[in-house]
């Protein structure tokens, strides 16, 4: 599938008109529904393929709950490599971990998400995995609103990558 093909797909299928409040409180006239093309297989293993692109030497894939959990599945298919889920906060049973799945202490990351306006999900991700032990390699998202979540990954310091962006879909 060519990026063209994918953005028109991505489009067809989950972009949203209208009024909608962000997770980083913005207002929108948009919204790109992550679980419309999450649970879209062709798009869902499109977007693990080029993500895992970036995987590099990661010795593993993360993505933060809930919405990033998919593309970390289809990442780590693709990939061959283990992935493990980040908490948004630690649940009240069980083993109360903040990050389920794989250990991370000395691993290396590659942090996967969904849609990016600020990033500000992503950055709290990042810093309970390095908090673990973990070294982020790199964050990829599936879309970039070109709202801010580039600048604000490279001033935590993490190299930014989107699988496509709000141009790509026609909306810049």
């Amino acid at each position: 599938m060519t990026t063209e093909e994918l953005a028109k797909r991505v489009k067809a299928v989950a972009y949203l008109e209208g009024d909608f409040l962000l997770r980083s409180g913005k207002r929108s006239r948009f919204y790109l529904d992550k679980y419309l093309f999450e649970t879209t297989p062709d798009i869902l293993a499109e977007m693990g393929r080029r993500m895992g692109a970036f995987a590099g030497d990661a010795d593993m894939i993360a993505g933060p709950e809930l919405g990033a959990v998919a593309l970390a599945a289809a990442t780590s298919m693709a990939t061959g490599k283990p992935f493990t889920i980040v908490r948004k906060a630690a649940k009240e049973y069980g083993t109360s971990k903040l990050i389920e799945g794989t250990p991370v202490a000395g691993k290396k990351v590659l942090l996967v998400e969904d849609v990016g306006t600020t990033a500000g999900a992503a950055l709290e991700a990042a810093k309970v995995l390095v908090a673990a032990g973990a070294t982020i390699t790199r964050l990829v998202f599936a879309i970039d609103r070109m709202e801010g979540a580039r600048e604000n990954v490279q001033a935590a310091g993490y190299e930014f990558q989107a699988v496509l962006n709000a141009k790509d879909l026609g909306i810049k």
